[in-house]
């Protein structure tokens, strides 16, 4: 099966991030704006240039703006037509696709109050449970380009709901890469983990994101939280991730260095895949709670294997500077994320357990 295209509304919510968020470097955000607008232009996304000229204090092309509310006005009212002689000259099903085009029209240009007045009423119109998820996950990816997560929440909630009652296999998998995604965004790295590795083999939501993409997720949000035994089976032996990992700077050398205990490349990768997560508009922000996480999983598994080692000792294994690692294992005892203490003893600095 051809993989379908990424929704281009949350390729456009990614380079709108990347350029309103001013930590991310190494962003030509002159080049993106430009090509955002240009894709605004190009499609008459009318509702979304006036609001991302506001939030982003772009100057308004008034003339511009006119020409495009005009396109869609007059494009709304070529749907409408359809409507009216569905209405008039063909049946229920007819009547319904064409309610279902102009829903999706408001969508796509960016109008998310009169596309979910839109939506609503092709639902009224719909018996089909697995259609009605369908209404539902084209919402969703219209609340994600404008970050609204609470109306995102909510939605996912009714086609949960609604697959619980009777949804077919496809759309029940493509459901789990949706909650895998919010569960992501909502920092519930566990669930996300659980989501999206099932996903793997089934994986039919590349209208979100390509295939590599839910690889990334995967593996980011594994790492912090799978057991040994599961990251094993779930994450290192699984074919799907094999297949991708080498192309996602950084993961697969953090992955061998967890799993494999090569704490030498740990900090060369975990810097590496963190960098890629600061670039994403669904991880950016938990990279400090993400980078603290994962760095204690990695020192308490090293520390596993001892009774007792030399501050020295462990500094040299994760290629840092004793003084490095002794902040780093203060902070962590002091927060109760190790349990272990560090000693002088005979002026080398020890680490017990």
């Amino acid at each position: 099966m051809e993989e379908v295209k990424q929704d281009f509304r949350l390729d456009l919510a990614q380079k709108v991030f990347l350029i309103k968020t001013a930590d991310v470097g190494d962003v030509d955000r002159e080049a993106l704006k430009a090509e955002v607008i240009a894709t605004l232009l190009k499609d008459n996304l009318s509702p979304l240039y006036q609001h991302l000229a506001t939030e982003l204090g772009w100057e308004l092309d008034a003339a511009k703006l006119a020409e495009m509310q005009a396109a869609n006005s007059a494009k709304l009212a070529k749907l409408e037509e359809k409507r009216k002689d569905a209405e008039e000259n063909l049946g229920e099903t007819e009547v319904r696709d064409a309610m279902l085009a102009k829903a999706e029209y408001l969508g796509s240009i960016g109008d998310r109050e009169a596309a979910v007045v839109a939506y609503d009423a092709v639902e009224k119109k719909t018996a089909s449970g697995g259609a009605l998820v369908d209404l539902l996950f084209s919402q969703i990816r219209l609340f994600m380009l404008y970050g609204d997560w609470s109306r995102v929440k909510s939605l996912v909630a009714r086609a949960q709901t609604l697959c619980e009652d009777g949804g077919d296999w496809e759309r029940k998998n493509k459901l789990k890469v949706y909650q895998g995604v919010l569960a992501l965004y909502t920092r519930q790295f566990a669930a996300a983990a659980d989501l999206l590795l099932d996903s793997t083999a089934t994986f039919t939501a590349s209208e979100l994101f390509p295939y590599s993409r839910l690889i990334f997720y995967a593996v980011v949000a594994a790492l912090p939280t799978l057991s040994r035994a599961e990251l094993k089976k779930r994450v290192v032996d699984s074919p799907e991730v094999l297949a991708v990992v080498h192309c996602l700077p950084g993961c697969q050398p953090l992955l061998e260095a967890l799993y494999h205990c090569k704490y030498r490349q740990f900090f060369t990768a975990f810097l590496e895949v963190v960098g890629s997560m600061r670039q994403d508009m669904l991880t950016h922000h938990h990279v400090r709670h993400y980078s603290r996480e994962l760095r204690a999983v990695a020192y308490a598994q090293f520390l596993e294997s001892y009774k007792s080692v030399t501050l020295e000792s462990m500094a040299a294994a994760f290629e840092v500077s004793p003084a490095f690692l002794d902040a780093e294992l203060v902070e962590f005892i002091c927060a109760g994320r190790l349990h272990a203490k560090v000693r002088a003893c005979m002026g080398t600095a020890q680490i017990r357990l």
